[in-house]
């Protein structure tokens, strides 16, 4: 709808259509206003809003009740001011926006008639694209599911074991799911103590956990397959367990699992080995949502390839979601199949990276107080500031510093920190210094150490040298001047121009990142 029409419309349907008609019609606005993609996945899917008096604050409330709390709080962040503003436009008056969760049972079944039929103009605008096929606007602008795929999925919970591709997609009458068959944690292998609520947000996560707050909230539409890559101990499992908690939370029938690559390969030699590959067909085409970790260890296993490739394919068709975890790009992967690193990277690639130094405090003070043992910020940082490698390393550090209080019955602060890690700093010190980091860089990229300090300026030379002064700053705790004294005298803004640029082009191109990645994990050991 254009503006203008848009505008036309407000002065008389508000009063019109009562409460009903301002929520149409501030859809009708967001749809001009919002990428279709972010419309269809976060505001086409909500229930009608109720419309009320503000009572003693004056104006109006507009109640909306949010399916999940992933959902709610995406769009309290997201949408939140703009959907208010847009209401008190078109109702001429101001409009506080209320965001609550629904209850389960006030939620109104899918398919089911409520009376509240969207209008004319906004079941013409609101028709999803090619890319949310499937996704039916009705009562209001609630989705309705395909119900052979939920007859897919009960057929499969029956446990099944010799149920082949074929006979789950024959399965189309309605057979009513027994009530004790609810799934449970060992079917999906989540860890539930894996949430987004104690995931700490950093910019070292921070696309790769709005990537998944996205998948949570609507698994299915966007960013399938979803490939999280990334250096050890970096939080990449908990981001997928997190999104499994959240989808079983919000839907827990839904068929889920979790598994690292090699039970994948363990299944498929057990299948193979027994001939029996309907059942690995039954276990893997038929769920919801795939979780899997280390799809790196596939390499150079042809027959397990082929057999994730139908699984894929499958998944995808039913509009399933899959979300795969890596040391490293897709493009990036040894030995494994071309048309399987295409299909990796044809939905959304994203990185996590080492986390940064706020976020490194962040996490310390939150795992010590899930520790019930609050820790004063100096310490915090202390630690942050000389265990920089990942967050599995700094839950280490902080499980050192905490033992070492209890067992010694001390206040916890820097000196005693000093004291419990100090086999770790030693070794870090020892290890991590700007010589070994020429020496590393060097040999990765094939030159001499004494070009880290010669005056030659070729780019098969410069380039190398201004990763090593980028990784010196970053991993050691010498200043500009000094890092630049060390190659070759040079002088300190050469240096800052150096971890200037590579850090910059580090959120760009992937290839130098993966580089980035192999030569840190390399120096921390």
């Amino acid at each position: 709808m254009a503006g203008g029409a848009a505008a036309a419309a407000v002065s008389s349907s508000p009063a019109e259509g009562g409460q009903d008609g301002l929520w149409q019609l501030c859809c009708e606005r967001l749809i001009t206003e919002l990428p279709e993609q972010q419309f269809n996945t976060w505001i086409r899917p909500l229930p009608p809003a109720v419309v009320s008096d503000g009572g003693t604050a004056g104006g109006l409330l507009v109640s909306l009740r949010v399916p999940n709390r992933f959902k709610l709080d995406w769009i309290r962040n997201q949408y939140a001011g703009r959907i208010e503003s847009v209401l008190s436009e078109l109702a001429g008056q101001p409009a506080r926006l209320d965001l609550a969760l629904a209850t389960r049972d006030a939620a109104p079944r899918l398919g089911t008639a409520t009376g509240n039929q969207p209008s004319q103009a906004l079941q013409q605008v609101a028709q999803p694209s090619a890319a949310a096929a499937g996704q039916v606007l009705h009562n209001g602008l609630r989705p309705v599911v395909n119900p052979s795929h939920h007859q897919q999925q009960n057929h499969a919970a029956q446990g099944n074991p010799s149920a082949t591709s074929s006979s789950i997609e024959v399965q189309q009458s309605p057979t009513p799911k027994p009530a004790n068959l609810a799934p449970s944690a060992s079917r999906h292998r989540i860890n539930s103590a894996l949430t987004f609520d104690n995931l700490v947000p950093g910019r070292a996560n921070q696309m790769a956990r709005t990537a998944a707050l996205h998948v949570a909230g609507a698994p299915g539409a966007m960013y399938n397959p979803l490939f999280i890559y990334g250096g050890v101990g970096l939080g990449k499992t908990h981001l997928i367990h997190a999104v499994g908690n959240a989808l079983l939370k919000d839907k827990p029938d839904a068929r889920v699992l979790y598994l690292h690559a090699e039970q994948f390969i363990s299944d498929v030699v057990k299948n193979y080995q027994r001939k029996t590959f309907d059942e690995l067909k039954a276990k893997y085409h038929s769920l919801d949502l795939l979780l899997i970790d280390d799809v790196q260890f596939f390499a150079g296993k042809e027959r397990t390839q082929e057999e994730f490739f139908n699984a894929f394919e499958a998944l995808l068709a039913k509009r399933a979601h899959i979300i795969m975890t890596s040391d490293t790009y897709p493009k990036g992967l040894a030995d494994i199949d071309e048309r399987l690193t295409s299909r990796f990277d044809a939905g959304l690639t994203v990185a996590i990276e080492p986390p940064e130094l706020e976020m490194r405090v962040a996490i310390l003070i939150k795992k010590a107080e899930a520790e019930q043992t609050p820790m004063p910020e100096d310490v915090a940082f202390f630690i942050a500031k000389n265990v920089r490698a990942n967050v599995r390393e700094l839950e280490g550090a902080l499980r050192k510093v905490l033992a070492y209080s209890r067992f010694s019955h001390k206040e916890i602060n820097i000196q005693l920190a000093r004291e419990a890690l100090k086999d770790l700093l030693s070794i870090q010190n020892r290890q991590i210094s700007v010589e070994n980091i020429q020496k590393t860089v060097a040999d990765f990229y094939k030159i001499k150490i004494a070009d880290m300090y010669s005056k030659k300026r070729p780019a098969s030379i410069a380039r190398p040298r201004q990763i090593a002064m980028y990784i010196a700053k970053e991993l050691t705790q010498k200043s500009l001047p000094e890092i630049g004294e060390l190659f070759g005298g040079r002088d300190h803004t050469t240096v800052l121009h150096a971890v200037r640029k590579i850090g910059g082009e580090r959120q760009k191109n992937t290839e130098l990142n993966q580089q980035l990645h192999v030569l840190e994990q390399t120096l921390k050991g």
